[in-house]
């Protein structure tokens, strides 16, 4: 593991106090084992030498909380369902919740320029969430293959269900943590209703991009609620 992901990973926990910020990631070096600890944080400087200037750096331990996220979804104990798992992600948010509404407007934020905000960043994470949710519950019923796109002999039946189910799914979650942001406590009743509500986790293209454009909404909602925008 490089110098800059190990400070990334000891920079995850400070999010809780710091906040997705260069400060969080400066103060890692003071965590490091005895014979390498620092006695002060990193200049402002270093933290641009290692993970970019502004709020580059910032997007970088967004993406490694990101990741973790993903680990601890992995984590889970054999044979946890569906329900279990999407609810344990949604417990991994709790401890910087207040800070996630900044965090997805600045992954959805341009690098440079003014917005309009690109929700892909937050929509792929979802995904993301969804499809390592089906590899870790071992449902049949979502255990579809993953298109390979070098196999001719793969049918755009196959393909389309592929993408439909986890679609379904992220979209799911995604409310689900959107609702998270703005009531917390009625969270996990929420996204319960919405794995009732839903037949097999299966639901139309057209469902699915209406949940991507509430996102979108709720999203923008959100951020200008917190005074980020």
């Amino acid at each position: 593991m490089s110098g800059s992901a190990r400070l990334l990973r000891l920079s995850i926990p400070l999010v809780r106090t710091h906040g997705f910020t260069r400060e969080a990631l400066a103060r890692s070096v003071l965590d490091l084992p005895p014979s390498e600890v620092h006695s002060t944080p990193l200049s402002d400087s270093a933290v641009s030498a290692l993970f970019g200037t502004g709020d580059l750096a910032r997007k970088a331990l967004i993406r490694a909380w990101l990741d973790d996220g993903i680990c601890h979804i992995q984590s889970q104990p054999t044979g946890s369902t569906l329900r279990e798992v999407l609810r344990a992600r949604l417990e991994f948010n709790e401890p910087v919740l207040r800070h996630l509404p900044e965090a997805f407007a600045l992954l959805a934020s341009p690098t440079y320029g003014l917005p309009p905000l690109d929700p892909r960043p937050a929509l792929r994470h979802s995904f993301n969430i969804a499809d390592e949710a089906c590899h870790v519950t071992g449902d049949a019923s979502l255990q579809v293959r993953k298109p390979d796109d070098s196999d001719y002999s793969s049918s755009n039946h196959v393909q389309l269900e592929w993408y439909e189910r986890r679609g379904s799914l992220a979209a799911i979650y995604t409310a689900s943590e959107l609702h998270q942001m703005t009531s917390p406590k009625t969270a996990y009743d929420f996204l319960d209703s919405l794995l009732t509500g839903s037949s097999n986790l299966k639901s139309s293209l057209n469902e699915v991009s209406i949940f991507s454009s509430y996102f979108v909404k709720s999203c923008v909602g959100i951020v200008k609620s917190s005074g980020i925008l």
